[in-house]
């Protein structure tokens, strides 16, 4: 079934918060472990003192590193390696560059012939041995040495690089720490040098390739160009400089042609209308119309002068006539001449026109050609220019590259060489001390933790409340805790102090176990009452006869029955000649009567087993052990059953199953919870009513340090209130 799950309101989880974290039991538990929590301590802090004194001094020397933004400009050409950039992670990366072991390379340590610091460092690293020591091992073996105490970190958020060094030698921690710094930046010079000294030999190379392919790719253009007859002059081809001379020679034609037919044109319309031609242009123009129009005008003015002196038929006027006849056809045969010499004029003008525009066709046809050969021609062009432009820029980079070497600059910069440290850096006494003392306190805790996770015992009422869901019926302590330590020499028995002192808090523990069993079911009277325990030795045998005395000094007619056949451990409280018991009164020998004592100090009633060794079948589970017990129940206040541990012995089962109320005894910080729930599972199945537990052997002194709000933890406050 499952249960509703309320809501929790602030108040309630402060609370549940508090209850879980029960700091008077975390109080109580330091308490009482209190000297395995000193013990430990002492141990850790103890040895954490000797390994501190027992160090060898070391001596840490610092040399401040700057990575420097500003760079100084020599030259403006760009560099073949960048700057460092500004940013974070570049001062990041250079700390790790400057911790690694390609700075300690031990190839800086020393001179080229392996003498000096280096063979210094080899002989400290290796001991010497008769054996040749491998160079490879010794030189990784010198690395280490050096990497070992080597220190590198950046200076909060800054671009500084602090680089320290720890030596057992203050001169040796100054001087590694300059020859890791020094080495740095000499590692970064070194570097860009060989970047600028590998780019310049790799230009190099490249610039003969491409070179080549320069003079390659121009020659290809020249040999197409002369091939498809793509020869220029001053940037344009021979075809294109030809068809634009014949487009200007065509233009001319072309305007000759129409002017000379214009003026054919003209002079037939003339001639059209009636005109004589004399007044046609080139008539007019013409030196011999002119001429022969002067004679005509002579010639006109002579028979004008004669016709009107002579007449029609003088022979001087004919003649005048004749004359001005003839020159009338001279005149018109000079007009024809010139109309079919315009004629010729305009016929030349044509074909002339026609020559030119076949020699423009004809060029225009090969200019085409060209233009489609220009295509690839074009891309030859390109290619070489790209080439050309190409070699130019390597050409360029080349030479930058060639003048930036031996100016390569370090991206850092030693602002501050280390010096010889005068007061050591390790041990620092005070802090290995207070680090040593806190991990002794946390390896107390862990101690005290352990101790209590290991502990499988019971101890307080709460755990058996809350480990078994009983009731904590009481906590019978050991006398030797309640009674004070000048008493502890002369102690009697615990059944004989409760007689003797019964107003102690010895006897009182008894008295609550009682009232607590009396008690332990509403609206039933509890008078059999079964003691037992998980495991032997547990005090069941002591509680049995202190509950019957308890029980009988305060007025209960009380019998206590002793049920543990291999025990036996009433007859220690009977005289040696009592020989019989509980074996004769179930097997019919006997009555009650005869075999029972009577506790001389209070009164209460005895039944043995007797100190016969035979031992009956089935006797706790026989008609004649019910029968018995019927009897003495009616008969007496109190019957209590000095049962056998419940997983030692099966009659056990039979026993409890008989009682009105169970007490199960646990041991104090003893019996395993393990156990104590075997047990109950047992009682459980012999449908037997558990009352409860009650803890005995309790050390009342130590109890008191445990858990917060069991009666014990108050100890100290009321121990006084009881009569000693």
């Amino acid at each position: 079934m499952k249960v509703p799950v309320q809501p929790i309101s602030e108040a309630a989880f402060g609370e549940n918060l508090a209850t879980s974290i029960d700091v008077h039991r975390l109080v109580s538990i330091f308490r009482r472990r209190l000297k395995l929590f000193i013990a430990v301590t002492a141990l850790i802090f103890t040895a954490a003192a000797l390994i501190t004194f027992q160090q060898v001094p070391q001596y840490t020397a610092v040399a401040r590193v700057l990575i420097d933004q500003r760079k100084e400009q020599i030259v403006a050409d760009q560099s073949v390696t960048s700057g460092l950039p500004d940013e974070s992670s570049a001062v990041d990366t250079e700390t790790e560059i400057l911790r690694s072991r390609s700075v300690a390379d031990p190839e800086w340590t020393g001179s080229k012939n392996g003498k000096g610091l280096l063979s210094g460092l080899i002989g400290w690293v290796s001991p010497r041995n008769t054996t040749a020591p491998d160079p490879q091992i010794e030189h990784q073996k010198v690395v280490d040495r050096l990497l070992l105490g080597l220190t590198v970190a950046r200076a909060n958020n800054t671009f500084l690089i602090d680089v320290a060094y720890t030596s057992p030698r203050p001169s040796d921690a100054a001087k590694f720490a300059n020859l890791f710094a020094n080495a740095y930046i000499t590692d970064q010079i070194a570097a860009k040098y060989q970047a600028t000294q590998r780019a310049t030999e790799w230009l190099n190379t490249r610039l003969g390739s491409i070179r080549k392919q320069v003079n390659e790719a121009e020659a290809g253009v020249q040999a197409y160009k002369a091939s498809h007859n793509l020869l220029s002059s001053q940037g344009a081809t021979l075809t294109e400089q030809e068809i634009s001379s014949l487009d200007q020679q065509l233009a001319i034609a072309r305007a000759q042609q129409a002017e000379q037919e214009a003026r054919l044109a003209t002079a037939k319309s003339q001639l059209a209308r009636g005109s004589t031609g004399e007044d046609v242009g080139e008539a007019l123009n013409s030196p011999v119309v002119q001429s022969l129009r002067q004679q005509r005008a002579l010639a006109s003015q002579k028979v004008a002068d004669m016709s009107g002196r002579y007449g029609d038929r003088h022979p001087d006027l004919l003649k005048a006539k004749r004359e001005l006849a003839d020159i009338d056809t001279q005149i018109h045969a000079e007009i024809t001449r010139i109309i079919s010499n315009l004629e010729a004029q305009a016929q030349v003008a044509r074909q002339h026109t026609r020559s030119v525009e076949g020699s423009v066709s004809q060029t225009r046809t090969t200019l085409a050609g060209n233009n489609q050969a220009g295509v690839k021609l074009n891309e030859l062009q390109r290619n070489a220019d790209a080439a050309n432009t190409l070699y130019q820029s390597f050409l360029d980079r080349f030479k930058q590259t060639t003048a930036q070497q031996g100016m390569e600059q370090s991206d850092a910069r030693v602002i501050s060489p280390a010096s010889i440290p005068t007061t050591p850096s390790e041990p620092k006494i005070m802090l290995d001390l207070m680090l040593g003392l806190v991990a002794a306190l946390i390896g107390a805790m862990v101690a005290l933790i352990l101790a209590e996770i290991f502990d499988s015992g019971l101890t307080t009422a709460d755990d058996i409340e809350h480990d078994f869901g009983l009731p904590a019926l009481g906590s019978i302590p050991s006398l030797d805790s309640v009674v004070d330590e000048d008493q502890t020499a002369n102690l009697p028995a615990p059944y004989d102090y409760i007689v003797q002192k019964p107003l102690s808090g010895f006897a009182e523990t008894f008295r609550t176990l009682r009232s607590s069993l009396l008690l332990c079911r509403t609206g039933r009277a509890v008078k059999l009452v079964a003691i037992t325990s998980s495991l032997s030795d547990e005090g069941k045998t002591t509680t049995s006869f202190c509950l019957a005395r308890i029980s009988a000094l305060s007025g209960d007619k009380t019998i206590v029955i002793d049920c543990d056949l291999r025990r036996r451990g009433f007859n220690s409280f009977v005289p040696e000649d009592h020989e019989e018991g509980l074996i004769e009164v179930l097997s019919g020998k006997r009555k009650v009567e005869e075999v029972t004592l009577s506790d001389p100090g209070t009164g209460a009633t005895i039944l043995p087993l007797g100190r016969s060794p035979y031992t009956p079948r089935d006797l706790f589970s026989s008609a004649a052990m019910e029968q018995l017990l019927t009897e003495l129940s009616k008969k007496y206040d109190l019957v209590i059953l000095d049962a056998p541990p419940v997983l030692a012995v099966a009659d056990a089962r039979a026993i409890v199953h008989r009682a009105d109320a169970v007490v199960m005894l646990v041991k104090w910080r003893s019996t395993p919870r393990k156990a104590v729930e075997s047990s109950l599972k047992i009682l459980q199945g012999a449908d037997a009513y558990v009352a409860g537990i009650a803890l005995t052997r309790v050390n009342q002194r130590q109890q008191s340090k445990f858990g917060y709000g069991d009666p014990a933890y108050y100890y100290g406050s009321y121990e006084k209130y009881y009569t000693s």
